[in-house]
């Protein structure tokens, strides 16, 4: 027996034991199949608008000896554990004036467009254009945080070592130090009405927006924000 079938079972046995669940007879309404997995489908096609690229969706049918009271008021939700692309599960929910949930099986297929290395490429180096490579292709199964547009990653420096095709993602890529160990900057000081300026010799890399620490001529430690350009800024 396979995870759907041991979800759905007891839950489609919960949906037949609750009051008015289900039409029992001749004279009462029964909800229709077709409605549910229309609700279920724009539910999954208004949460995949937020991925990029085009969404193919298809819902399962249901079982159609399941006869449902009909519901003026149908709510989709994603299950606790659900995503909303690739194999997945969607429940709908009865809150008027029956009380039910039905759960189905549904497959969202997204297309777009995601970058690979273009070849191989070392540790620390800092991207340029021609160092990714372009693909069209299905990103359901693709792991959270690949490069779907070049401006996340030019300019950047990859953090491991890759091969040609590798998928490039955001965790593996940080900001390329504007603040070096070693290097002579400047610390600005800021505060209400002035500006100070001391020479200082950096003692760590920092991105800028990071913290950067530096040693003035006679031994103090001074730590700000690291910005372009060499430049260590402190706001008092």
């Amino acid at each position: 027996m396979d995870y759907f079938t041991k979800l759905v079972i007891p839950l489609v046995g919960a949906v037949l034991l609750s009051s008015h669940a289900v039409a029992t007879n001749k004279d009462e309404q029964k909800q229709d199949h077709d409605k549910i997995r229309q609700v279920a489908t724009e539910y999954l096609q208004q949460l995949s608008s937020a991925q990029p690229g085009d969404a193919e969706i298809s819902v399962g049918a249901i079982d159609g000896r399941l006869n449902l009271a009909e519901c003026q008021a149908l709510v989709p939700f994603l299950p606790t554990g659900s995503k909303a692309w690739g194999k997945t599960t969607v429940g709908v929910r009865c809150t008027a004036p029956s009380n039910w949930t039905i759960y189905l099986r549904a497959n969202v297929q997204i297309t777009a467009e995601y970058y690979v290395a273009a070849h191989s490429i070392s540790k620390g180096q800092i991207l340029a254009l021609e160092d990714l490579s372009k693909i069209k292709g299905e990103i359901s199964n693709l792991p959270v945080g690949f490069i779907n547009n070049p401006d996340q990653a030019i300019g950047k420096t990859i953090q491991v070592s890759v091969s040609s095709g590798t998928l490039l993602r955001m965790d593996s890529l940080k900001n390329p130090a504007v603040v070096q160990q070693g290097q002579a900057v400047r610390v600005i000081s800021i505060g209400n009405g002035f500006q100070v300026t001391t020479e200082a010799q950096a003692i760590n890399n920092a991105s800028e927006g990071q913290i950067a620490k530096a040693k003035t001529a006679n031994g103090v430690t001074l730590s700000g924000i690291a910005k372009a350009g060499g430049i260590i800024e402190i706001s008092n």
